[in-house]
């Protein structure tokens, strides 16, 4: 990874800019987007439909090549919900897809790539209209989704449990246990004894750790030159 060669100004400039544009573009996409969300590349964040609600703290990575994309395609207009807890992480490639109801509760993890949907979209002999029946999916706090998994429609992710990389959960999954394959199946049962530690653990002061995180910019960019960053950007050498 480069250095980051930006002078402090520099980058508090882009940040500020960021959070503008998140305000102007992306919250109004939704019913409510919480306070102290982070949102990388906003521009690769792609929301779309009704009743979206987003809480607190809330991480999102957007990538060009892999924007996060969260839809709601109700069977009706104004219809279908999507509700994200607070501290939740999506991270690049993402897409969350609700024709009726997908809640995701606090502190969920989702790595690279991940599929999340409530339907099936066409019927499997008339492919023309969606299925009657409504599936919702339900995610519960502190589930940790590995790269490239896919949770389908009507499936319940129980509490702390971990989905492995790649795995197609099509059934419920109890709490407290790592999943992993196509379907998934129970490969290791977690100690919930032992505690958790989560993301809600870690936004617990917000505005604390806001301020602890510009202190260390600050200091780390401090010697950093606007001629210097330009030279990096146009003319690079290997000791960037």
């Amino acid at each position: 990874m480069r250095r980051d060669l930006r002078p402090y100004w520099l980058k508090k400039l882009y940040l500020n800019f960021r959070q503008w544009y998140v305000q102007h573009f992306i919250a109004p996409r939704c019913v409510h987007l919480g306070n102290h969300s982070t949102l990388m590349k906003p521009w690769y964040v792609n929301i779309s439909g009704p009743n979206i609600v987003i809480g607190d703290s809330v991480t999102m990575i957007g990538e060009r090549a892999s924007p996060v994309s969260i839809g709601v395609w109700g069977r009706e207009p104004g219809q279908g919900s999507i509700t994200i807890g607070n501290s939740v992480l999506l991270s690049p490639g993402i897409r969350i897809s609700a024709a009726d109801q997908i809640v995701i509760g606090d502190s969920v993890m989702m790595a690279n790539g991940v599929y999340i949907t409530d339907s099936d979209w066409h019927g499997i002999y008339d492919r023309t209209k969606r299925g009657e029946e409504i599936c919702p999916v339900h995610i519960e706090n502190n589930v940790w989704l590995g790269d490239g998994a896919k949770v389908l429609k009507g499936v319940r992710i129980g509490e702390n449990s971990i989905v492995g990389a790649g795995a197609i959960v099509s059934r419920d999954v109890p709490a407290n246990v790592v999943v992993a394959g196509n379907p998934a199946e129970i490969v290791k049962q977690l100690d919930p004894e032992k505690g958790f530690v989560t993301r809600a653990d870690f936004f617990s002061d917000p505005e604390g750790l806001q301020r602890f995180f510009d202190g260390v910019e600050r200091e780390i960019l401090a010697e950093n030159t606007l001629f210097n960053w330009l030279r990096a950007l146009f003319f690079p050498t290997k000791n960037d």
